[in-house]
C-alpha cells in the first residue's frame, strides 16, 4: 500500500496549494464571481450521491485529483480501496466505468506474439474480477452482471468465433475473472450468470448450429465452442461442485442425441493438429489417456445421486449415444472408457445390455475389458468382480451357464480372430496375441481363486 499513501500525500499537498491560491484570489474577486467559481468547480462530492455530516477529505477533493490518486493504484489495491466504505466504493466505480480506464486496463492483448508472458494477463485478470466483486457488492444481480458484461463484451477475444488466433488466452483470462468474480455465489445467481453469458455470446445458438450437423465438417466452429466453454465456464473450477452445475446448464437444453454430441465436442480426444478425433475413436485404439477428459465428465454428471435429473437409465442412454457418436467405437476404445468411468457406469452399461439380450455383445466386451486392464495396468480383480455382478443379474442357472458358456467363446473367437492377422503378416496383431494370452491367463487364475475361497 506504499502506492496509496504516497497518493495521499500528493492530494493533499495538491489541494493545500490549490487552497492558497484561491485564498489570495478571493479579494480581488466579486461575490458574484466568487459564487460563480463555486459552482463551477467540479469536485468528488458532485459524485456521490450525497452523505450525513461535513466533506470527508475526498470529496474535498476535484476530480481529477481523485483520478490521479487512483491512477497510482495497481488493479489490486484498488480493489481493496474500494471496501474502506460506500462512498468511496462509490468514487472507484465511477472511476473504472470510464472509457479512458477501460482502454488503458481491461483491453489487453492475448495473442502470443505481444503477449508472451500468459500468467501476467491471467492474473492481471484474477485480479479485475476482485475489483468488480468488491466494486458491485452492493448493486443487485441484475445489475452487477449489466456493468460487467457491457464492457467486456466489447472485447472480440473474448466472444465466440471471433478471434481465431491460435494460442489466444482470451478465453483462459476470461474464466479466471468470472470464477473469481462469482465464486460463492449461491445457484440462483449462477443461472442468472449463465443467462446473461448466453445473451452477451450467442451461446445457445451457436451450440445449436454445431451440435446439429454433422460431426467433423465443421471442426474450427467445434473447436471454438470447446475452448470457450472448457476455458470459461468449466476447467476453471476443476473438481468442485461448481464444474458438474455448469456442464448441467451446457446439456440440458437439448435432446439426448445432441448431449453426447456435445460431450463429445467439449471432452473428446484431439488429434495432434488440435482437431476432434471424430473417426479416431472408430477406426483404432486410442492410448489410455486420450479418453480420460470424457470419462472424467460422465464421472461429474453422474458420480453424485443428489444431482437432480441425472437418473441411471439417463446415464445408460447417454453413453450410448456417446460411444456410437458418430459410429460404433472401436471395442477397445469402448472398453477403456468404461473402465476409466469406473464401476457404477460400467456395471450398469454392460448389465443393462445383458438384461436387453445382447449377450454375445457384453461377453466380447468383457474380454476387451480384460485385455485394457492387461495393457494399461489394472488389477484383475476389478474385471472378475464386474463378471460375478453380471452372472447374479441373470435370474435361472441356465441363463448364467449361457453367459459363462459365450465369455470364454469370445475368448477363442478373439484369439482366432488375431492369428489369421498375423498369418495375414500383420506384425502388429504378434503382440496383441501374447497380451490377450497373458490377461486370459491372468484373469482365469483370480476368477479361479475367488470361486475356490
Amino acid at each position: 500500500m506504499c502506492n496509496l499513501l504516497y497518493s495521499f500525500f500528493i492530494a493533499s499537498s495538491l489541494v493545500t496549494t490549490m487552497g492558497k491560491r484561491i485564498c489570495r484570489s478571493y479579494g480581488q474577486q466579486t461575490h458574484k464571481a466568487r459564487l460563480l467559481k463555486k459552482q463551477s468547480v467540479r469536485t468528488a462530492t458532485s459524485l456521490s450521491h450525497g452523505g450525513t455530516g461535513g466533506p470527508s477529505f475526498f470529496q474535498r477533493l476535484p476530480v481529477e485529483v481523485l483520478h490521479i490518486i487512483l491512477d497510482q493504484l495497481s488493479v489490486l489495491e484498488m480493489s481493496v480501496f474500494s471496501m474502506v466504505s460506500k462512498e468511496i466504493t462509490k468514487y472507484v466505480l465511477d472511476y473504472i466505468s470510464s472509457q479512458k480506464w477501460r482502454n488503458k486496463t481491461i483491453i489487453q492483448s492475448f495473442h502470443p506474439s505481444a503477449c508472451p508472458e500468459q500468467k501476467c494477463t491471467v492474473e492481471h485478470y484474477r485480479h479485475l474480477g476482485l475489483l468488480y466483486k468488491r466494486c458491485t457488492l452492493l448493486l443487485p444481480t441484475k445489475d452487477r452482471l449489466k456493468l460487467i458484461f457491457s464492457k467486456f463484451s466489447q472485447i472480440p477475444c473474448f466472444m465466440l468465433e471471433q478471434c481465431l488466433v491460435p494460442g489466444c488466452t482470451a478465453f483462459v483470462s476470461f474464466g479466471v475473472f468470472l470464477k473469481t468474480l462469482i465464486a460463492g455465489w449461491d445457484e440462483l445467481e449462477s443461472h442468472r450468470v449463465f443467462n446473461c453469458l448466453c445473451v452477451v455470446t450467442n451461446l445457445m445458438q451457436k451450440t445449436e448450429g454445431i451440435i446439429t450437423a454433422k460431426p467433423g465438417v465443421q471442426p474450427h466452429r467445434e473447436l471454438q465452442l470447446r475452448l470457450f466453454c472448457r476455458c470459461v465456464l468449466l476447467d476453471p473450477w476443476a473438481n468442485q461442485p461448481e464444474c458438474q452445475f455448469w456442464l448441467t446448464q451446457l446439456l440440458k437444453p437439448w435432446p439426448m442425441v445432441s448431449q453426447a454430441h456435445l460431450l463429445f465436442i467439449l471432452y473428446g480426444p484431439l488429434q495432434p493438429g488440435g482437431i476432434l478425433g471424430w473417426q479416431d475413436v472408430v477406426e483404432r485404439a486410442l492410448t489410455p489417456g486420450s479418453l480420460w477428459s470424457l470419462a472424467e465428465a460422465i464421472s461429474f454428471l453422474f458420480g453424485k445421486p443428489e444431482l437432480k435429473g441425472w437418473t441411471t437409465p439417463l446415464m445408460f442412454s447417454i453413453v450410448m449415444e456417446l460411444t456410437a457418436v458418430p459410429e460404433p467405437w472401436h471395442l477397445e476404445n469402448l472398453a477403456r472408457f468404461l473402465l476409466l468411468c469406473g464401476n457404477h457406469v460400467s456395471y450398469t452399461v454392460l448389465a443393462s445390455k445383458a438384461l436387453f439380450g445382447h449377450v454375445s455383445e457384453v461377453s466380447r466386451l468383457i474380454i476387451y475389458i480384460i485385455l485394457v486392464c492387461e495393457k494399461d495396468g489394472y488389477h484383475m480383480s476389478w474385471v472378475v468382480n464386474i463378471v460375478q455382478q453380471i452372472f447374479k443379474v441373470f435370474s435361472t442357472s441356465t441363463e448364467r451357464f449361457f453367459f459363462i458358456q459365450h465369455l470364454e467363446n469370445s475368448f477363442s473367437q478373439l484369439t482366432r480372430e488375431i492369428c489369421e492377422s498375423i498369418a495375414e503378416n500383420q506384425a502388429e496383431d504378434r503382440e496383441m496375441l501374447f497380451i490377450l494370452l497373458e490377461s486370459s491367463a491372468r484373469f482365469h487364475t483370480k476368477f479361479l481363486h475367488t470361486l475356490l475361497k
